[in-house]
């Protein structure tokens, strides 16, 4: 892997169907950030873009729907969260013209796309970073401390009670009541539970021995819920329940962990969630316009969140014709316009892409061509 140096299905869709036109390659919104806002450019595209993949976006697409659709109004974006492992699937089979995904392609489906995308595959972009929040129903509790190991332990089902020595060691002066402890997982596969597992695989080595997957390991005990919003209504009416979610789903009802990181605590901002990602690398050996990141969960960087995840937006290559290109390209810079990043952010809670990053997403997103 190579230092990136920045500063910060289960319901199959069918898109042949669509009819797609658009108005030429000249036309797109503003760059990314460190560029003016969304507004077009050039003559507006038409059409209708299907995708589907992760939860955790859903509150972001819904705003970068709403602000593309405006600027192009004959464009539609029809999205469906059904998890990012599906989405991955749908992008693979051909069924969606992209995938939002919280994990990036793994090398088999890297190769597995070829069949639908061409000989170049697929192209991850990223999009969005949000922090993963440890969200628990704790009654009279809305803030605690916890390291990776205490997390671990929680959702192995090591610690048991709320009480537990382990969890009043690092928050003396909180009054934990006498509560079982009910962990709540994933039941699709998900680009969340990737990056969680990741980061306790990565921060609580010696605790959680399982690898990092979007799959929760079966031999695990606890409640499960289907997507972000299904586990986070879970635990909002279990008392003692605990998750993890991108924080832009988890409600003013439920509290959050701090998360142990050198010897200070952090809160879950998307700012720390950026800066968690300042030090990433792009994974060697794929496509060069390929922005797959390896995070570093074990950073000790001042006020970093490490337990975050970047979604990317799964490409194609390279598309069949000029309406579909053109119309994916004018989306995908929309959505890494400095007005798309705000959008989300005000939308969903997310961190805007930082300059560089952004202007790297945007050179991926260029690079995507009609299939010669």
């Amino acid at each position: 892997m190579k230092a990136l140096h920045i500063g910060r299905v289960a319901a199959v869709l069918t898109v042949g169907a669509l009819a797609l036109t658009a108005c030429g390659t000249d036309n797109v919104v503003s760059p990314g950030n460190g560029g003016t806002s969304a507004a077009t450019t050039g003559p507006t595209v038409t059409g209708t873009l299907t995708g589907t993949g992760a939860s955790s976006i859903s509150a972001a697409m819904d705003a970068w729907k709403a602000g593309f659709e405006s600027a192009n109004t004959g464009a539609k974006i029809q999205y469906s969260p059904e998890g990012s492992g599906a989405g991955r699937k749908a992008l693979i089979a051909g069924a969606v013209q992209f995938a939002g995904s919280d994990a990036y392609l793994s090398d088999d489906e890297l190769t597995a796309a070829k069949a639908k995308c061409g000989p170049d595959g697929a192209i991850n972009v990223p999009w969005y970073i949000s922090p993963i929040a440890v969200a628990f129903n704790v009654p009279g509790v809305k803030d605690l401390k916890l390291d990776a190991d205490t997390i671990a332990k929680i959702f192995r089902g090591d610690i048991k009670n709320w009480n537990d020595a382990a969890i009043k060691a690092s928050n003396p002066s909180v009054t934990l009541p006498d509560l079982a402890i009910t962990p709540v997982h994933r039941s699709d596969n998900s680009g969340t539970t990737q990056n969680f597992t990741d980061y306790l695989g990565a921060a609580a080595k010696t605790v959680w021995s399982d690898k990092a997957s979007g799959d929760w390991p079966a031999a695990l005990a606890g409640e499960n819920a289907k997507g972000t919003s299904g586990v986070v209504k879970t635990v909002t009416e279990t008392a003692g329940a605990v998750t993890y979610a991108d924080d832009s789903a988890v409600t003013d009802a439920l509290g959050k962990a701090e998360l142990k990181v050198g010897d200070s605590y952090v809160k879950v901002t998307a700012e720390a969630a950026a800066k968690a990602v300042d030090a990433s690398k792009v994974v060697e050996g794929r496509n060069p316009n390929d922005l797959s990141l390896k995070l570093d969960r074990t950073t000790t960087v001042a006020g970093a969140y490490p337990a975050v995840l970047v979604s990317y937006g799964v490409f194609c290559a390279h598309y069949p014709d000029t309406a579909t290109t053109d119309l994916v390209k004018s989306f995908g810079t929309f959505v890494l316009s400095t007005e798309g990043q705000k959008q989300a952010a005000a939308a969903a809670k997310s961190a805007p892409l930082s300059a560089a990053l952004a202007a790297k997403a945007k050179a991926a997103i260029d690079s995507i061509s009609v299939a010669k």
